[in-house]
């Protein structure tokens, strides 16, 4: 929503975005032969369609009412899969975003910056605390409160805004997000070749 004030939503989700016929057919031949390093990327194709939209000059929107179905994962190992695809999704196209970013607004830049930032602030946060608890015998107290407050933070505003306190139940995504996500973004990031 927030990027939507600018006229760039950065990623127009597969299952929910449609498109002026007229600006898809003028992209399709790009849209179709999507390569990164010289290999057809198969993948990430909404977050793909959305940036060349973007590079074209079209503006891509944001509709708080639109409902869409979706398939989502049940068990582990397609979550994994799903998680790994977006992580290589997210960094292929973020690496083509940055030279369009300086062009569409400030505010943009430092928004999806601080999305792929985020995550890597707090790869390396974890990672300090596990030094530290090897090398010192422990972990210190403010490492596990700074998450902690972070979350809470987050998952109070969006049970704020959303009005519905089950949002506050999306803090038990940290450590699904430490444990299992960060090392996967790292293994995206090492493999953003692979289809």
């Amino acid at each position: 929503a927030a990027q939507a004030r600018f006229g760039a939503v950065m990623c127009c989700c597969g299952p929910c975005a449609m498109y002026r016929r007229s600006a898809l057919t003028l992209l399709l031949d790009q849209y179709e032969a999507q390569f990164f390093r010289g290999k057809p990327s198969d993948f990430g194709e909404d977050r793909h369609l959305t940036i060349l939209m973007l590079k074209a000059g079209f503006r891509t929107e944001y509709v708080p009412d639109a409902i869409a179905a979706t398939v989502v994962p049940h068990s582990l190992g397609p979550y994994l899969r799903q998680q790994l695809r977006w992580a290589r999704s997210t960094f292929r196209d973020t690496f083509l975003a940055l030279r369009l970013l300086p062009e569409l607004d400030g505010y943009l830049t430092l928004d999806v910056i601080g999305q792929n930032l985020g995550p890597f602030l707090l790869a390396i946060s974890t990672l300090a605390a596990l030094a530290q608890l090897l090398i010192g015998g422990s972990i210190p107290w403010w490492t596990g409160l700074t998450i902690s407050a972070m979350t809470m933070v987050r998952c109070s505003v969006a049970a704020l805004r959303a009005r519905d306190l089950r949002f506050i139940g999306f803090s038990l995504h940290t450590p699904i997000n430490i444990f299992l996500l960060l090392p996967l973004k790292a293994y995206a990031l090492c493999t953003l070749s692979n289809s």
